[in-house]
């Protein structure tokens, strides 16, 4: 069968040839007809055959056909990434550029502005991600009244990635009159229950198995540790001679450092993930698609909507947890009735997530023997291990000794509360060197021995290195009246002699405890009492009142 005789417009047919494509795919020459008839459709096939042209061509078609001098949109098709909606634009104005229809494009990631312009220029054609979508709506710049035509491309990723209640407001936008399309790989009861909810009378298209994955592509595996996934996989493309690979990890810091880590073997390479900008994760993609990139180290985001053509391989660094996820990846190879190679790196604690694989599959995948590949040096900044977790900050524990950069916050000989030392480590007090809260050698704080939770508990008022809970015995004797007492801390809260804190009483505070404030079996202050401030077994006392 031939494109001419799906009834398609000459300007479309043109278009399709230009494209280098004669024959239809299987889900386009079924999907094709029934769209254009008018009928709501649920289609699933293997990804890489030709979806998005199956209802971009048909929707192109019925646009043609009917007038409308308005602005606002008339066909809405609704995609759960960025990738994958840059690649329905891109699809929808090539096979369109013979025919007058305006097409717009709008996701996340980058400015609102110019979106907000395109649709106020107007468009017949509206791609979209569901967050940026409501986003738009929300500001009345998107206006859904006008829709006939309504798309859900890749709803079981809608589905995964947590789209349902975007999904079920968007729908409520809509006019009740209306086309309905639903496209997917992979086909669960899930997306049967979501398509009830709005397909109506549906025509049904499914031309390979559910969740099968292409013939054409050659799956293999191998069993080999985490520490050395990077070595195996550098060795496989520098023998293989892989000029174009794409890899897949799980994680956003693990897509990161391999891609250093393949760099500093000599492999070109760039990682493409929800962190990057939107224009970072262009030009990533351009490069690849340029070939002035090897390797493009990608997360599971990325694997919708990646559209190279004749990439040959596919590396799953890492076994997707989902088993349905297996089947997207693999398909970015051997599209468009191509052939490629998947490769998955399977480590001892992924055998179950690789049995899962085989079971969605119904086939087993073959077990390759390991060849014998060099271990290279972690480049600098990387883990050699899978660990994604961020360094931690410097320092030992929370209750050791230092400061914040160089110890505990509690412990002895740089404390970050009071006294024994300072917050960073340097044994000195918080606001002084070897000194109290407001002088050296005496008062609150003591000269670097002791801390909150420190070693012993001098007074308050205390003498020499004693600080609030410091470590030797302090004297305050004296007071207001009594100029002979001297106080030797050089506490410039009194003057020498003077205990401004005190009206009158002659009396040590004095104390040998191991604890300060509320160590050892110390007992709480009194003012008049006789009980110790602190301090184990301490017999000091603390007499006169305030």
């Amino acid at each position: 069968m031939s494109f001419e005789l799906l009834g398609l417009k000459p300007e479309l047919l043109r278009a399709v040839s230009e494209k280098g494509y004669t024959t239809p795919s299987p889900i386009q020459s079924q999907a094709i007809p029934a769209v254009l008839s008018g009928r709501d459709l649920i289609a699933g096939a293997q990804t890489g055959t030709g979806k998005t042209a199956a209802f971009v061509l048909p929707i192109l078609q019925r646009l043609t056909e009917s007038q409308h001098a308005g602005r606002t949109p008339r066909a809405l098709v609704l995609t759960p990434t960025r990738e994958l909606a840059a690649q329905v634009a891109e699809s929808a104005r090539d096979y369109g550029k013979y025919v007058s229809l305006r097409t717009a494009v709008v996701f996340g990631g980058v400015s609102i502005g110019p979106q907000i312009n395109a649709l106020r220029s107007g468009c017949d054609l509206l791609i979209a991600t569901p967050g940026r979508l409501l986003d738009l709506a929300e500001q009345r710049a998107a206006d859904l009244r006008d829709v006939q035509c309504f798309v859900l491309d890749e709803a079981d990723r809608m589905l995964d990635m947590g789209f349902i209640h975007a999904i079920r407001r968007i729908l409520k936008l809509l006019p009740p009159q209306r086309q309905n399309l639903m496209f997917s790989a992979t086909y669960s009861e899930e997306i049967r229950e979501l398509a009830k909810r709005f397909v109506r009378d549906p025509a049904t298209v499914e031309v390979a198995p559910r969740n099968a994955t292409a013939d054409r592509v050659e799956q293999t595996a191998y069993r080999v540790s985490k520490d050395h996934k990077r070595h195996l996989l550098a060795h496989l493309i520098d023998s293989g001679n892989w000029h174009q690979v794409l890899v897949f990890t799980r994680t956003k810091h693990g897509a990161n450092r391999l891609a250093q880590q393949l760099e500093a073997n000599g492999i070109r390479s760039a990682a493409i993930h929800g962190n990057k900008s939107q224009g970072a994760r262009v030009r990533a993609l351009a490069d690849f698609k340029d070939n002035k990139v090897t390797a493009l180290v990608a997360t599971e985001v990325a694997a919708r909507g990646l559209d190279i053509k004749e990439l040959p391989h596919v590396v799953n660094y890492e076994l997707p947890n989902v088993p349905e996820d297996y089947v997207h990846r693999i398909g970015r190879t051997a599209r468009a009735g191509g052939t490629g190679f998947a490769v998955s790196l399977v480590a001892p604690d992924e055998a179950p997530l690789l049995r899962d694989i085989e079971r969605v599959l119904r086939r087993s995948i073959p077990i390759a023997a390991l060849p014998e590949y060099p271990i290279s040096a972690s480049p600098a900044g990387s883990s050699a291990s899978g660990d994604d977790r961020p360094p931690r900050r410097q320092g030992d524990s929370r209750q050791g000794g230092g400061g914040r950069n160089g110890g505990s916050r509690n412990g002895g000989g740089g404390s970050g509360y009071r006294g024994g030392g300072s917050r960073n480590g340097n044994g000195d007090s918080r606001h002084g060197g070897g000194g109290s809260r407001p002088s050296n050698g005496g008062g609150r704080q003591g000269n670097g021995f002791g801390s909150r939770d420190g070693n012993s508990p001098p007074s308050r008022d205390g003498n020499g290195y004693g600080a609030r809970d410091g470590n030797v015995q302090g004297h305050s004797p004296g007071n207001r009246h009594n100029p002979q007492g001297q106080a030797q801390g050089h506490d410039p809260r009194r003057a020498q002699g003077n205990d401004q804190r005190r009206v009158h009483g002659n009396g040590t505070s004095h104390g040998n405890g191991n604890d300060a404030r509320r160590g050892g079996h110390g007992r709480p202050v009194s003012v008049n009492g006789n009980s110790s401030r602190s301090g184990g077994r301490s017999s000091g006392r603390r007499t006169g009142s305030y």
